[in-house]
């Protein structure tokens, strides 16, 4: 069962409780959730001493969304979605000497794709609503994946070496989702 409450700034979060061992604050969709275990009797002790981050969090969110006005969503099909995708994936895939398995899609909550050790992709639907750009930059992010698990130093090396503009490609993706989040959901 899930409690709405508010804070001391103001900004309001839910409380759910789970069977898990560790509490966790999360703002996936542009909301404050507080995910407690069954037990914890105290949830204002966590809000207080995560304070500082929510604050930060929420800014950087509301900037987000602020920004988000002056960006526009695509109305591409499903279908010409998947074209693009598949089109991109398999010329990256030769470029970049990346074997790519398969390549699914589905609505995911929290990220824009992901890449397993099978070699397959899997990308959000919501990407759909993207730039061509910012869709070839996370196809390539993801299949980059395939050479580096870890967003280390050599995985960032090598993504600036195809996108030198990156860093401003994950702020639009961050505006972005919240931006969908707002308008799709």
């Amino acid at each position: 069962m899930a409690e709405n409450n508010t804070n001391n700034s103001g900004i309001e979060y839910t409380i759910v409780r789970r069977k898990i061992r560790y509490p966790r604050l999360e703002f996936k969709t542009g909301n404050l959730l507080l995910v407690l275990p069954e037990n914890q009797k105290n949830p204002k002790e966590m809000i207080e001493k995560h304070c500082s981050w929510i604050n930060t969090k929420n800014n950087l969110i509301q900037k987000a969304l602020k920004d988000s006005k002056k960006k526009k969503l695509s109305s591409r099909t499903d279908e010409d979605f998947k074209q693009l995708v598949k089109s991109t994936t398999y010329k990256f895939s030769e470029e970049g000497k990346f074997p790519v398995n398969k390549i699914y899609f589905r609505r995911m909550k929290s990220k824009w794709g992901s890449c397993s050790s099978k070699k397959n992709l899997t990308l959000n639907t919501l990407m759909k609503y993207l730039p061509k750009k910012i869709i070839e930059y996370i196809i390539y992010h993801e299949l980059l994946h395939l050479k580096e698990k870890r967003h280390s130093q050599f995985f960032w090396k090598a993504i600036s070496k195809k996108f030198p503009d990156y860093e401003r490609k994950e702020k639009d993706l961050f505006i972005y989702w919240f931006q969908i989040q707002e308008t799709i959901y």
